[in-house]
């Protein structure tokens, strides 16, 4: 299913009037914005780190921020390279070495993370829902309302006391080396995190949305397209929630797919949305996978327990 993606991409580039002119404007993009953008990618993971941490210490685990940066980097490699970025689970592993945190708390963390991402995330598509609701016609319509339907309600069984254990129960009973315990565990470290925690943890997380956005309209200028910031934060808002589904890796294919259909919208050519989605899978996505990498290399994932580390 992942080649979907990367066969919509394909096409999208073989419908294109002049295949090679998005190859000429990727060539010819200012390298000065893009290179700023490129570097933004470190605050942004910066500001992840810290929120991974701020949840963490919610459970009164201390995480030193060298080595949650080298858990995030090497968990974000991996979680960039699976569909839904399933990856970053890896995280839980580096706690378990480090510090001795049970699985399951270690898997909480990382569950809070995700929806701190996705509960904001829903907010922008749905700006940008309606702004491009004339693009969003038809299935295209369909599959972005739902995902934002899914976004906001499925969590939500998670902090309904008794369905959470019954709707999971059965799994971490298979799966968990805890047991029924681990599951216990699992959703009271993920309910400490509601409530005031939140008073960090989400503005933070529109801290990181907020530099993610920007990165985007410096891709714009630096194609010289005058594209507003609103733009960019409703055209990435909306790639990154239809880049989550299980077709394809970090969403490429299905982000070119939506830009070329939105960006005539916004008296831009298709090919310029095309244009516009490569370099965001360069400067962005390719350039974290880069690190991630590195990182992985430096600091692979461990496998057996070390208490000693990280503390």
């Amino acid at each position: 299913m992942r080649l979907v993606g990367p066969a919509l991409l394909v096409l999208v580039i073989a419908r294109t009037p002049d295949p090679r002119a998005i190859l000429r404007a990727v060539a010819a993009a200012s390298a000065g914005p893009l290179l700023l953008a490129a570097l933004l990618n470190v605050l942004n993971i910066h500001l992840k780190v810290v929120r991974w941490q701020a949840i963490l210490r919610v459970r009164g685990i201390a995480y030193g921020t060298g080595r949650a940066w080298v858990a995030f980097l090497t968990s974000l490699y991996l979680g960039m390279l699976t569909p839904g970025r399933v990856g970053d689970v890896l995280r839980a592993r580096y706690l378990r070495h480090d510090a001795d945190v049970p699985y399951s708390e270690g898997i909480a963390s990382v569950v809070v993370d995700r929806l701190c991402d996705l509960y904001v995330l829903v907010v922008f598509v749905a700006v940008g829902a309606v702004r491009y609701a004339p693009v969003l016609a038809g299935g295209l319509g369909w599959i972005t309302w739902a995902g934002v339907a899914a976004t906001a309600l499925g969590p939500l069984v998670l902090l309904v006391p008794g369905v959470a254990e019954a709707v999971l129960g059965r799994a971490f009973a298979r799966l968990s080396p805890e047991g029924g315990g681990g599951l216990v565990r699992f959703l009271a470290a993920v309910r400490a995190n509601v409530g005031r925690p939140l008073l960090f943890t989400l503005p933070i997380t529109v801290a990181t949305f907020a530099v993610n956005y920007l990165q985007g309209w410096l891709i714009a200028r630096a194609m010289g397209l005058p594209m507003t910031f609103l733009d960019a934060t409703c055209l990435l808002a909306i790639a990154s929630l239809l880049g989550l589904l299980p077709i394809s890796v970090s969403g490429i294919g299905v982000r070119e797919l939506f830009f070329s259909l939105a960006f005539p919208m916004l008296g831009f050519a298709a090919a310029d949305g095309v244009t516009f989605g490569l370099l965001v899978f360069f400067v962005i996505y390719l350039v974290i996978v880069a690190i991630g990498f590195v990182s992985w290399q430096v600091a692979p994932p461990p496998s057996a327990p070390l208490t000693s580390v990280g503390k």
